[in-house]
């Protein structure tokens, strides 16, 4: 990417101290681009507003406009990298690399297990939940 192919401009800032951070609309020139990486507008938006951590900034919702050259979106600017992972959507910052994918149990298998647990009874079913937890293990 070349600096001086791509503009930034902010549009509606908003201070929220409630959720620590700065929100504002980013619009985002680009003639001659199909896009903008993410990780380009953050790099900018940081060395614009004087962020220190890239990974307290998280632009989201870009389209580009008919046409081309031109592409508008959203921005969060976090006072720090606790505060993003603290009050942000766990799945945006998973997509920006800053917070690790959560890995969950299907639910069919969750309810296999519960009605395996129905069938034992008494001490067995002490002794299967030690083994369950040996096998976690």
């Amino acid at each position: 990417m070349t600096d001086n192919a791509v503009t930034i401009r902010t549009k509606q800032f908003l201070r929220n101290p409630l959720l620590n951070r700065r929100q504002c609309t980013v619009e985002i020139l680009h003639p001659g681009l199909a896009s903008v990486s993410k990780k380009d507008i953050r790099e900018k938006l940081a060395k614009l507003y004087k962020v220190k951590e890239t990974d307290s900034v998280v632009p989201y919702g870009f389209k580009v406009a008919f046409g081309g050259g031109r592409s508008s979106g959203f921005a969060l600017i976090y006072d720090s990298v606790a505060d993003a992972k603290a009050l942000d959507k766990h799945a945006r910052l998973t997509r920006l690399g800053v917070a690790e994918k959560i890995t969950k149990k299907g639910r069919k298998g969750i309810k296999e297990a519960k009605n395996r647990g129905k069938k034992t009874r008494g001490l067995g079913r002490r002794i299967a939940r030690k083994k369950a937890k040996r096998a976690a293990e």
